[in-house]
């Protein structure tokens, strides 16, 4: 069951305010992974705190640098269902996890960085590999 807006609207406004954009719907996903060309990444948002302490602050550090992917979204995993379902079909075949980050090169994903990677590590370790990560692929 998801959390009242009220308590979820400043986990995603932390993102938002960055330049992310929020997909709340399955149409919106759809949308988003229809342009095909470049780079994207998504981060699936949760209301834990390894999402709080580290993947939403190392998302907004990476994305602060000068190689970046050229679409930035999120989805927000027990809050907007149906959007995160569909985000996590057209991943692939990555098991579902949350918090999550996904880079996707010309449509296929080429980079995940599950929960296990994410939880324990503090957000400077996990922006020094997206942007490792954004250094090969974007």
């Amino acid at each position: 069951m998801p959390y009242p807006e009220e308590m979820v609207a400043p986990m995603r406004a932390e993102l938002t305010t960055a330049g992310v954009q929020e997909l709340r719907t399955p149409a919106e996903v759809d949308a988003f992974f229809a342009a095909k060309d470049g780079t994207a990444l998504v981060l699936v948002n949760s209301v834990c705190g390894c999402a709080a302490g580290s993947a939403r602050p190392a998302v907004k550090a990476a994305i602060g640098g000068v190689v970046r992917p050229d679409r930035v979204a999120t989805v927000f995993a027990g809050q907007d269902l149906e959007a995160t379902a569909r985000a996590r079909e057209l991943f692939g075949d990555v098991p579902p996890s949350s918090p999550s980050v996904a880079l996707l090169k010309d449509g296929e994903l080429v980079h995940f960085v599950p929960r296990h990677m994410i939880e324990g590590r503090d957000a400077r370790s996990i922006a020094e590999d997206l942007t490792a990560a954004f250094a090969e692929y974007c």
